[in-house]
């Protein structure tokens, strides 16, 4: 390779490298090596092959600067804020503290159970032919019965025609705020909140009304005078763990805000992302409360099963769930049957009972390490609310830090967290950040900590 490239470098461009014959018998080479050699100069981009002719050294061409500056006037002005990418989806260097994903580490997650199951549907029909449009009826079931187990006497429980599978939780949310809410529309929405649900409610062109949520949710007072002011007929919510705060509504507290929805005839977008990630307390849906249609339920196998199965569901009730379907089968038209079949037989192996109480305890482990860890060495930052379920810390700062300098502050030192201001709908309530308890390395979180304190004070 030294010796070709010497002479390529020599040589014009479209030059005939000589034949694998003649290197053979000039570098006393085999005929395995040649071949190497000139793969790898082909693979560098040095030479290139002509089938029937021969090798070539390749023409090297001018960098050409392109002007895309025409876009500006044909897009014109984005209706919602559009990030090239969130902050807790940015690769981590190898050496780097993780805590700003919003996934678990791997060695949380049922990798034996998972490979097997997609081994299986791959070998299925599923493989082959298309899904249904509402998806598997078999995990429609399944996802209907997991919901009616919840369910108390007295109140019907759903059936698989009510649930429609997608594509992940933020693939039913869009279809839901486009479907229930429409352009232009107000859509009251909890402050903090999912920063997926924020940017899914801008994209559909929704007006957000921030309600302001604290350590028990969202008062019902508030909540009734925002229906009133705005005239929304939808509320978007997360009633069990939220995300970021880790809130979890107690069940008065549900019931009321339930009662308020109804009241203003309108519909409760329950995102129940952390069902199966309870650590302290159970999960305690309000959509097994209502058989009226006013909670859309939405639930995802993402954090639990794997991020590579992008399978969760919609339950909905009443002619919503016909328009949440149609806006659904004309965005994604069907969710691959391969992992529909992948995730129904995760869900479905007697050990799944098993690996769920398993990953309970490992991430109540994971947690209490990093409340110990920020409480010891990072006095700075304030927890207001130790999570019962879910993976994350919402961390209060100093008033007047700078919360967006402090997350570069602490990557420059090794250490990722995600910035508050991602939660807000509005201007931000003060200055947060979020940490993920379930990431790799907890025996680094001591370090972490320190690292943030670190880059803390030197705001201070």
């Amino acid at each position: 390779m030294d010796g070709l490239r010497a002479w390529i470098a020599a040589a014009p461009a479209g030059a005939k490298v000589p034949t694998n014959r003649e290197l053979m018998a000039e570098y006393g080479a085999s005929p395995v090596t040649v071949q190497k050699a000139m793969h790898a100069l082909n693979a560098l981009g040095l030479v290139e092959s002509r089938p029937g002719v021969g090798t070539f050294v390749r023409a090297v061409r001018a960098p050409r600067t392109v002007d895309f500056g025409w876009q500006t006037a044909a897009l014109g002005s984005p209706h919602a804020r559009l990030p090239v990418v969130s902050s807790t989806q940015r690769s981590a260097a190898p050496d780097a503290i993780s805590l700003h994903s919003g996934y678990p580490d791997r060695d949380l997650l049922p990798e034996r159970m998972v490979r097997g199951a997609l081994a299986r549907a791959a070998k299925s029909e599923a493989a082959l032919t298309r899904s249904p449009v509402r998806g598997l009826s078999e995990l429609q079931a399944w996802f209907a019965a997991e919901l009616g187990a919840m369910t108390p006497a007295g109140v019907a429980a759903p059936t698989g025609r009510d649930v429609m599978i997608v594509s992940g939780s933020q693939s039913g949310l869009g279809s839901v705020f486009r479907a229930v809410v429409g352009p232009g529309r107000p859509l009251l929405i909890e402050s903090p909140t999912y920063w997926g649900a924020i940017l899914g409610a801008e994209q559909a062109g929704l007006t957000l009304v921030p309600v302001p949520s604290g350590p028990e949710g969202p008062a019902p007072e508030e909540v009734d005078r925002a229906f009133r002011q705005s005239g929304a007929r939808a509320f978007y919510a997360q009633p069990t763990f939220a995300n970021p705060t880790g809130v979890q509504w107690s069940p008065s507290r549900g019931r009321e805000l339930l009662e308020v929805v109804r009241a203003h005839g309108a519909f409760l977008v329950e995102d129940d992302w952390a069902y199966d990630l309870a650590i302290d307390a159970d999960p305690a849906p309000l959509a097994a409360l209502d058989d009226s249609g006013h909670v859309i339920y939405l639930r995802s196998l993402t954090k639990s099963v794997s991020p590579a199965l992008r399978v969760a569901a919609v339950v909905a009730r009443g002619p919503v769930r016909d328009r949440i379907a149609a806006d659904q089968g004309s965005e994604a038209m069907y969710v691959s049957g391969v992992l529909q079949t992948a995730a129904l037989d995760v869900v479905t192996q007697p050990g799944w009972r098993n690996h769920l109480r398993g990953f309970r305890n490992q991430v109540r482990l994971r947690r209490d390490l990093l409340v110990d860890a920020l409480l010891e060495h990072a006095p700075g930052v304030r927890l207001e609310h130790v999570p019962a379920g879910g993976f994350n810390l919402w961390l209060r700062l100093p008033d007047g830090t700078d919360a967006e300098r402090l997350v570069r502050d602490c990557e420059s030192r090794g250490l990722l967290i995600a910035p508050g201001t991602e939660w807000f709908p509005a201007e931000p309530a003060g200055p947060y950040v979020r940490a993920n308890f379930s990431g790799p390395a907890p025996d680094r979180f001591p370090e972490a900590a320190r690292l943030l304190q670190e880059a803390l004070a030197e705001q201070g």
